[in-house]
């Protein structure tokens, strides 16, 4: 049986101290043959987090987006973490990315450390 990781244990901590940035995404179900939803939201070093629908916590999804220093677009397997809902607003859905490539998790990582450096000091 697969282990199951707890969103609340130490791995969940480490990844609330990536920075977050700014991203639009184009999600689907994963398996589905439906089209892109663009979704506006945020990237972190271990997944993503955008508004929208809410979704079911286990949803499998496939997101993609397109980083400055790439070329071609990521393509990404995601699962849903939560989904809560504001009032007034569309829900946050947050997504923890699965089996991301090397590669793809170090562009992520460059491109989240140049969005940090490049950011005004206070």
């Amino acid at each position: 049986m697969a282990e199951r990781t707890d969103s609340t244990g130490p791995k969940a901590e480490e990844r609330r101290d990536s920075p977050r940035v700014p991203m639009s995404f184009h999600v689907r179900r994963a398996g589905t043959e439906a089209a892109f939803e663009p979704r506006d939201g945020d990237l972190s070093l271990g997944g993503c987090a955008f508004r929208g629908a809410a979704l079911e916590p286990g949803t499998q999804l496939e997101v993609r987006f397109r980083l400055p220093s790439l070329t071609d677009e990521l393509k990404v397997r995601g699962e849903v973490l939560t989904a809560s809902e504001a009032a007034q607003q569309a829900a946050t859905t947050r997504v923890r990315f699965l089996e991301l490539p090397v590669e793809a998790e170090l562009a992520i990582a460059r491109h989240l450390h140049d969005v940090e450096q490049s950011a005004p000091k206070h």
